[in-house]
C-alpha cells in the first residue's frame, strides 16, 4: 500500500465516520472496485490525459452521481483530477482496515481441501470468533494438496491443523532425532 493511498483512503474513512456513513461508503466502495476490475479500460478512459478533465470528472458523474453517496463521488472526482485513479484499491484498503478496526471485524483465511460446509462455517466462525474477541469474515480458499485438515491465518497468525503440515512436522522430527 502506497503512502497516497493512506492518506487518501484514511482521509476519506475520517469523513465518513464524522457523517456517520463508513457503512455505506464502504460497501459502495467494494462495488466500484469490482466495476472498475471488471472494465479496465473505464479507467484507463478516467485517466487519459488527452480527454479534458472536466469531460474525465463528468464521466464520473454521470456513471455515480445518482447511485453512489456524494462523498464518494468527489472523492472519485478528486482522485481523476490529481491523476490517481490507480490508487483507488489502495485507498480501499486502507478505508476497510480502519473500519474493521473500528468494529472489531477480521477477516480469516480458511483453506481446506474442499469448501465447508455451512454447518462448519459456522462452527468455525464462532470458535474463531471466541480465540480473537472480533467479529470474524471468513475467506474461503481450496488447496488439494492438503490432504485433509484446514489451515487459519487470522491476524497474522497461522493455524495449521493440515494433513501435510502434520506429516512435515513429524519428517522434521525424525530427522532431527536422526541427526
Amino acid at each position: 500500500m502506497t503512502e497516497t493511498a493512506r492518506i487518501y483512503g484514511g482521509s476519506l474513512y475520517d469523513l465518513a465516520a464524522e457523517e456517520n456513513l463508513t457503512s455505506e461508503i464502504l460497501g459502495q466502495m467494494e462495488q466500484i472496485r469490482t466495476l472498475l476490475r471488471e472494465n479496465p479500460e473505464y479507467e484507463r478512459l478516467l485517466s487519459e490525459p488527452s480527454i479534458p478533465q472536466t469531460e474525465r470528472t463528468g464521466m464520473i458523474e454521470a456513471a455515480f452521481g445518482g447511485q453512489a453517496q456524494r462523498y464518494l463521488v468527489n472523492f472519485m472526482k478528486l482522485m481523476c483530477e490529481k491523476n490517481l485513479l490507480g490508487e483507488y484499491s489502495g485507498c480501499l484498503e486502507v478505508f476497510k482496515q480502519r473500519y474493521y478496526e473500528d468494529h472489531h471485524i477480521t477477516e480469516a483465511v480458511v483453506t481446506s481441501v474442499c469448501p465447508l460446509s455451512e454447518e462448519q462455517q459456522a462452527r468455525l466462525k464462532e470458535k474463531l470468533e471466541a480465540i480473537s474477541g472480533k467479529e470474524i469474515i471468513l475467506i474461503q480458499k481450496n488447496d488439494p494438496s492438503l490432504l485433509a485438515g484446514i489451515r487459519v491465518e487470522l491476524d497474522g497468525k497461522l493455524l495449521d491443523g493440515t494433513v501435510k503440515n502434520r506429516i512435515s512436522e513429524i519428517s522434521d522430527r525424525i530427522h532431527h532425532a536422526a541427526v
